[in-house]
């Protein structure tokens, strides 16, 4: 079968929690969770916890914000170009933030789930 996208891994699965800090301490004291990232985002923070040495997080996602699984693609251009032509939901465009946020898309399932497309090298 040949690649018909360049996603290379899941980067973060996004869930949502009504309280972003006693979601942060559950996952840290009881599972062992190491903070990845915690930075302002918002109103809120941006939160990643993940086990030790795991390569994809958990990010705790406050109301309002949109939760789903982060795939990481070497180019989000082609792969919106080649997901669209195939009549897959996508975005209409790529979303281009300026130089300190990668671009990004994201596609739904058949059933709705988001997956949102981040490019990094």
């Amino acid at each position: 079968m040949s690649r018909t996208t360049h996603i290379t891994q899941v980067a973060t699965i996004g869930i949502r929690v009504t309280d972003q800090q006693k979601a942060t301490d559950f996952y840290v004291r009881e599972l062992g969770f190491e903070v990845r990232r915690d930075v302002p985002f918002g109103d809120g923070r941006w939160i990643e916890v993940a086990p030790p040495g795991a390569t994809t997080t958990v990010a705790l996602v406050p109301e309002g914000v949109p939760t789903g699984i982060r795939l990481v693609t070497r180019d989000a251009a082609a792969d919106h170009a080649h997901l669209h032509a195939r009549g897959v939901d996508a975005d209409a465009e790529v979303l281009r933030m300026g130089p300190a946020v990668p671009p990004m898309f994201a596609v739904r399932d058949p059933d709705g789930n988001s997956l949102i497309l981040i490019e990094s090298s």
